[in-house]
């Protein structure tokens, strides 16, 4: 081959390489706006938010040509159910009379239960600095009067030392308001049943040198059964059919605070719910020897509970999964990836690290032990090789407002994509 040849296919093959990788760019980008958009009301619990986004993947699927499982019956939606507590209208508080923005200024506890007070009222300091042990703390909880009204100091201070983390927290308060003040990040959760209390956490930085009055007027509307989807869908095997690679990850979130507060959910985990809609539309024009299915799991932000059911109820025998690959807020993957749960499936990971090195796709990739905190977990119980992957990049937006598709990097999403895609026609050659 001549020098000039030489040069003008090289140059051939980059563009196309670097047409693809914008491709897939632009393709996982116009899916993290859409699941991310204020019509998908953070795909939580109001006005079926999460139902519009299980609707919106299952179109995707069908459009890709990615078939329902045989069990399913033609459909893609796996249906169950979970109680959860939801904030639907008003979600107003006022100290000293000044209004407060939802998620910007406060939070409440996902858990509260709904309170509308007339007037303002003022509210008693309690100092929670001394609490070191669950003696001193129950000496504190004596004292809160039902229907109260507290301003709680230092309110770290219990859960430090006695483990009461901010679900559990508020199972220890009575009926009453109880504003609690906190430094820093604002990060809000789900909460499941109700307890009797309304507890409001606001950022310090907004609160008056000396708050002496709250005032809320909250609305909540506890769900006993909300009606979840788990969408799935698969390419067929064309040599084993009967097994099964599989990704997965989380397309629900945390919803709406009240009408003005989205938990957009961008990174998490749109991020990770596009990426698995691109595997699909992929594996649907490339079939491999092995069957791809693809779960798209709600509920695990109020804990795993679609993956949970998943495994309590497959579609499919489990021991035909030859390797699961959930994929968690994924969408900044500049500074590499961390696979979850890698010491158990060593030969994977060595796998993926080999491929990453051969064909320089990320920067690095870690390993970590086993966590609990993603939807790889119940699978992993139930004896699946699972692993949860997650990127490695520099976003700080995390279950609060501010998670936006905007602020999802995708610089090295296409990478990422193309490593995952090698390591399945890997496994499925075995």
């Amino acid at each position: 081959m001549s020098y000039t040849k030489y040069i003008v296919t090289s140059l051939l093959v980059a563009g196309s390489f670097l047409s693809s990788a914008q491709e897939e760019k632009t393709f996982i980008r116009e899916r993290v706006q859409k699941l991310a958009a204020p019509e998908m009301l953070g795909r939580g619990y109001i006005d079926d938010g999460c139902g519009k986004a299980a609707k919106y993947i299952a179109d995707e699927f069908h459009n890709y040509g990615v078939k329902p499982l045989p069990a399913l019956k033609g459909s893609y939606f796996q249906n169950y159910t979970f109680p959860i507590n939801t904030y639907p209208g008003k979600m107003e508080v006022k100290i000293n009379g000044k209004l407060l923005k939802p998620g910007h200024d406060y939070i409440i506890n996902a858990a509260s239960s709904g309170r509308k007070m007339n007037e303002p009222a003022k509210m008693k300091k309690v100092k929670l600095a001394g609490i070191k042990d669950s003696a001193s703390w129950e000496q504190v909880k004596a004292k809160f009067k039902p229907g109260g009204v507290y301003y709680l100091q230092d309110a770290d201070t219990p859960g430090k030392h006695l483990k009461l983390g901010i679900r559990r927290f508020a199972t220890e308060l009575p009926d009453g308001v109880f504003v609690v003040p906190k430094h820093g990040k604002l990060t809000w959760t789900t909460g499941q049943n109700p307890v009797p209390g309304t507890i409001i956490y606001i950022e310090d930085t907004v609160l008056p040198k000396k708050p002496k009055t709250v005032q809320v007027d909250i609305e909540h509307k506890f769900i006993e059964e909300f009606n979840a989807k788990n969408v799935i869908g698969y390419v067929p095997g064309t040599e084993v059919p009967d097994s099964f690679i599989v990704f997965t990850g989380h397309y629900d979130h945390l919803g709406c605070m009240g009408r003005e507060a989205i938990f957009y959910g961008a990174s998490d985990n749109a991020s990770g719910t596009s990426l698995v809609m691109y595997l699909a539309n992929y594996f649907a024009k490339n079939p491999q020897r092995y069957s791809i299915a693809f779960m798209l799991f709600s509920g695990e932000e109020a804990g795993l509970l679609g993956s949970e059911y998943y495994v309590d109820n497959p579609e499919f025998p489990l021991e035909h999964i030859r390797f699961l690959v959930n994929l968690d807020m994924t969408g900044d993957a500049r500074n590499g990836i961390t696979v979850v749960n890698a010491a158990d499936n060593n030969a994977e990971f060595t796998l993926l690290e080999e491929l990453n090195e051969n064909n320089s796709y990320l920067k690095t990739i870690k390993k970590r032990s086993q966590t609990s905190n993603s939807d790889h977990y119940h699978f992993s119980k139930a004896g699946v090789p699972a692993v949860f992957i997650y990127s490695m990049g520099t976003i700080t937006h995390y279950h609060d407002v501010f998670d936006v598709a905007e602020d999802v990097n995708l610089e090295s999403i296409d990478k990422f994509a193309q490593l995952l895609i090698k390591f399945t026609g890997e496994m499925t050659e075995e």
